[in-house]
């Protein structure tokens, strides 16, 4: 799995990580800021947040027509100090709330612009360290792996959110609950604890800060590692490098084959980012979140869950070594890992109270943790020459969104519409549906995610490297601005009814993908 990659992957990778930690710390408890600071419901604080990632994930299509022009690397360098500058501002409180209020929105846009310049580009390195002939085969397997590198830093976000705001409020003299709950917990002190959670939710944002500072230092430090790859497609026409070389017919089928895939996956990522709104509602309002007991308190040990994603490669690392001592070292790796996580879940007391932003951490989990799954289970495909295209795996992520929301559909039978629950709560349902709607959705991002941005990478012609992967990003934030739709219907309509227009449009998105395969598979072999 790691075996013959470049070094420059794992310093891009683990420079992304760093930015991603941050960007998820602060997004674990985005839309819970909003609703304490300012009394925004859950549809004002979701379009806010749907208009925040259109725009971050926006951005990388101008950040790719840059960096075609004046090189990726540094857009780069650019988008890391732009995204520092944003975090700053963000941490800094005001004098007013509506002063707060703009200066939130100009940092948003700070953060937006950077991730722009950062996000599609860095991605443009990691592909341009496999056009290399004799690394091409492990192009795949490479994104794969700089997915799991992005998610590690995703994983330790929530818990790391939870560390900072829950000790504040204690001291402030308050316990955590809902914010929904507030005035029937604390009365006439209420507006004094939502000011105290909001100071403890900005405290994330002081961190989402520090970590973008050193993925900065990381990517700095490491960059005699991946330079030859921070080259444009001018640059290399200009020192006679060679490289693809296309016909303007190729060139023109392969960005219509391109701009077909990203139409389709608009629809996965309007489904796909519930996770940070209308699915963060459901754990705020009808997910048991008190004396969570037995086994069920292991989802919710963070040092647990990496203990046992740690433990899958571990695992694998047994079946994969070249030699007998390296199987068992693997082994006993393994087991220590297990007693490890069981450890840390005795240490827990029998009853366990978890918060809304702890589900955040479980998508990445599940990504870090079956990656090395998903690496092998294609890797053997490819040997026996039967590995599905990446247009066929697009198709089925879709698929198996549509399953993922299907899952919580099940769940939702039986329960009172946000409509007619109004500002109460119902926390009845077993954490598990949740944890299992994460685990399915998981899969399909890992059918869709990351072989999507190896597909673009290999098929985006030379001198569009950095526009295309900015489309591809372009795509994502179409599909962030549209997964404000089930906010905005979330006190209007039944909840089942919220849920059948998702998994209508990813059924629908996935069989266009399976129409439109030979397509898109002919005009990438030209």
């Amino acid at each position: 799995m790691f075996k013959g990659q470049p070094k420059g992957l794992f310093a891009l990778a683990l420079s992304n990580a760093g930015e991603r930690f941050g960007y998820y710390t602060m997004l674990a408890i985005f839309t819970l800021y909003m609703r304490a600071k300012f009394g925004w419901d859950e549809n004002e604080s979701g379009q806010v947040y749907a208009i925040f990632l259109a725009g971050l994930y926006f951005m990388p299509l101008f950040g790719g027509m840059i960096a075609d022009k004046i090189g990726y690397g540094k857009c780069v360098s650019i988008g890391s100090i732009v995204m520092i500058l944003g975090y700053v501002a963000l941490s800094i409180p005001m004098a007013t709330n509506q002063v707060d209020k703009w200066a939130m929105f100009f940092s948003l846009a700070l953060i937006a612009i950077g991730t722009g310049l950062f996000k599609g580009n860095l991605q443009v390195l990691v592909g341009n360290l496999y056009d290399d002939p004799k690394l091409s085969d492990k192009r795949d397997s490479a994104f794969s792996l700089f997915y799991m590198a992005i998610n590690i830093g995703a994983m330790f976000a929530p818990a790391m959110a939870k560390a900072m705001y829950m000790p504040f409020i204690e001291k402030s003299g308050f316990h955590f609950v809902p914010i929904d709950n507030a005035v029937v917990e604390f009365g006439s002190r209420s507006a004094e604890y939502l000011d105290t959670i909001a100071g403890g939710y900005r405290l994330c944002f002081i961190i989402a800060c520090a970590a973008h500072v050193i993925s900065f230092l990381i990517y700095l430090v490491c960059r005699p590692w991946y330079r030859h790859a921070d080259i444009t497609s001018k640059e290399a026409k200009a020192k006679d490098i060679p490289q693809q070389e296309l016909t303007p017919q190729q060139t023109r089928q392969r960005m219509v084959a391109l701009q077909l895939v990203f139409a389709v996956v608009i629809f996965f990522w309007m489904a796909f980012h519930q996770n940070g709104s209308a699915l963060t509602f459901f754990a705020d309002k009808y997910t048991q979140l008190n004396d969570i007991t037995g086994i069920n308190r292991m989802w919710f040990n963070i040092w647990s869950l990496v203990l046992i994603a740690v433990s899958v490669y571990t695992l694998f690392g047994i079946f994969q070594s070249d030699n007998r001592k390296g199987r068992i070292i693997s082994a006993v790796v393994t087991l220590m890992l297990w007693a490890g996580a069981i450890a840390f879940y005795l240490q827990m007391p029998e009853s366990f109270n978890a918060v809304t932003s702890d589900f955040q951490q479980f998508n990445p989990f599940f990504v870090v943790a079956l990656t090395p799954i998903s690496v092998s289970v294609f890797g053997a495909l490819a040997k026996k020459g039967k590995e599905p295209s990446a247009p066929v795996k697009i198709g089925l992520g879709m698929l198996v969104a549509g399953v993922g929301f299907a899952v919580i559909t099940v769940a939702s039978a039986g329960l009172i519409s946000p409509m007619d629950l109004g500002d109460r709560s119902q926390n009845i349902l077993d954490p598990n549906w949740l944890i299992g709607t994460y685990f399915t959705l998981t899969v399909a991002e890992l059918l869709l995610s990351p072989m999507g941005m190896s597909f673009v990478s290999k098929v985006a012609p030379p001198k569009y490297k950095g526009l295309m992967m900015g489309g591809w990003f372009a795509a994502t934030a179409i599909g962030n601005y549209l997964s404000r739709i089930p906010s905005a219907l979330w006190n209007k309509i039944p909840l089942m009814a919220n849920w059948a227009i998702i998994i209508g449009l990813c059924v629908v998105a996935g069989l266009i993908m399976f129409i439109l395969r030979r397509k898109l598979e002919a005009a990438t072999q030209d």
